[in-house]
């Protein structure tokens, strides 16, 4: 073998060794390292135009942007979660105190079916309601309780949740100080020829705007107005289920009405028959058209992928890597596209 190709190889197999064992050692701080890049990418633009108005002093700017984006995105999200702790553990003491009484608006709900229905239902092995009820109470309870136990746990490790956030702080300031640098040297590494760079980057970019500052700002703004609007109609857990249809709406095809919908069925069961009708209005005349009138404004409508593929994306990626995967998912399909679209027109292009 040639000894420039053997050299050649050894040198690509260390690189792939090392760069392994690194991705290996920052592995424990996965999430803290991909938010930092994340918020990075986010406040980037903040930083560039507080950099040209503090006289380039970049240690300053870098600091000012980071004190900003911890009053305005870090420091709200710890005090709701504290909020929710709360929530979630009285909405599970109540189903487990049967003071939340599933299995009563349930038989009220059979006891309302039409004749043809219940039939229908009874042929298809549905009509044993006790045996129904049942499940839907265990499962709700077992719901709760995974909800209050997980949020528990994020509170007995605060130590390592206050490791984690200093780590993404850490290096967040960092990223935005020095983040172009960085950026220019991954793209000289990357062994491809300009134009597909250029366009895998835009690629990235786009998706992560799309993800993050769209489609949160999205859920964000729909779990807050349901929240308020439960709040106002006096329904317990106004937080938590807010929270809730923040986190559904993330995924299309599915959205807030998984959540308020069947709430304004039990108010509709409960007698409270103004409440529902007031629930169902606001859902589709306020929460509804939030996601039709400022997706396209924050992301724009020719940079969204198909709504399917974002929805089987998004959940491989949350079942996979937790809460990270509602953007990494998205980001690799997009990528899984980009790469195929860039493959197809190379194949294309006649031979020169």
């Amino acid at each position: 073998m040639n000894p420039t190709r053997l050299q050649q190889k050894s040198f690509l197999l260390l690189l792939v060794v090392v760069s392994v064992a690194f991705a290996w050692i920052l592995l424990p701080f996965f999430g803290a390292v991909f938010w930092g890049a994340v918020l990075a990418m986010l406040f980037t633009p903040l930083y560039r135009w507080l950099l040209v108005r503090m006289r380039r002093r970049r240690n300053l700017a870098a600091l000012a942007t980071l004190l900003l984006c911890l009053v305005v995105v870090i420091i709200p999200t710890v005090l709701v979660t504290a909020s929710l702790v709360q929530e979630a553990s009285f909405v599970y003491e109540k189903v487990r105190t049967r003071e939340f009484d599933i299995a009563a608006y349930l038989q009220r709900l059979f006891d309302a079916l039409p004749p043809w229905l219940s039939g229908m239902l009874d042929r298809f092995g549905l009509g044993d309601f006790a045996a129904i009820q049942e499940r839907l109470t265990t499962g709700f309870a077992q719901a709760s309780r995974f909800i209050a136990t997980q949020l528990l746990s994020i509170g007995q490790n605060a130590f390592d949740f206050l490791v984690s956030l200093g780590v993404m702080l850490y290096l967040l300031f960092f990223l935005l100080r020095d983040g172009g640098a960085l950026t220019q040297q991954i793209d000289r590494a990357i062994p491809l020829t300009r134009e597909h760079r250029e366009q895998l980057a835009a690629k990235f970019t786009t998706v992560i705007r799309a993800t993050v500052k769209g489609n949160v700002v999205v859920a964000l703004v729909q779990g807050a107005l349901g929240g308020v609007i439960l709040w106002i109609l006096g329904i317990q857990a106004p937080l938590l289920w807010g929270v809730v249809m923040a986190l559904l709406s993330l995924l299309p095809a599915v959205g807030a009405a998984m959540v308020w919908l069947p709430i304004a069925v039990f108010l509709m069961l409960a007698g409270s028959m103004g409440k529902a009708v007031v629930l169902m209005l606001f859902g589709v005349f306020v929460i509804g058209l939030v996601d039709n009138v400022l997706r396209p404004i924050l992301v724009g409508k020719d940079t969204q992928m198909p709504d399917y593929l974002v929805l089987v994306s998004t959940l491989g990626g949350i079942a996979l890597l937790g809460i990270n995967g509602f953007v990494i998912g998205p980001v690799i399909a997009a990528l899984f596209i980009a790469v195929w679209d860039l493959f197809a027109a190379s194949r294309a292009k006649p031979p020169a």
